[in-house]
């Protein structure tokens, strides 16, 4: 079974000048520098993130076994934390992807394979 939609029409295959030409091009050059910009920084904030919990959890587990509330310590909250930020930073680059980057990749595809017929 096929995903192709038969009744849709098809754009023509760029050849692979065209796609060479085009990652040298300003507005791929500028998608690049956008998608870069905001994954960089939050990557190296969660990683920095996670790696303060791993450390934390191994050298004061005191510290991570202080009561909150009840039963619930520290090192839970922040553990459940790491999945929230988790699901806030999945959240916050769909809004970014379809704000900033997908209009820009359907320019380029548009110019690079032409518009759908």
């Amino acid at each position: 079974m096929t995903t192709t939609d038969l009744g849709a029409a098809q754009r023509p295959a760029p050849d692979g000048q065209a796609f060479v030409e085009m990652q040298a091009s300003p507005q791929f050059q500028e998608l690049r520098r956008r998608l870069r910009s905001f994954v960089f920084p939050v990557t190296a904030f969660f990683l920095v993130w996670y790696v303060t919990y791993v450390l934390l959890a191994t050298y004061a587990a005191d510290f991570m076994a202080t009561k909150v509330i009840g039963n619930i310590n520290l090192g839970i909250i922040l553990g459940l934390g790491q999945f929230v930020t988790t699901f806030a930073i999945t959240a916050i680059y769909v809004r970014f992807a379809n704000r900033e980057l997908d209009p820009r990749a359907a320019v380029i595809r548009d110019e690079l394979e032409g518009p759908v017929q």
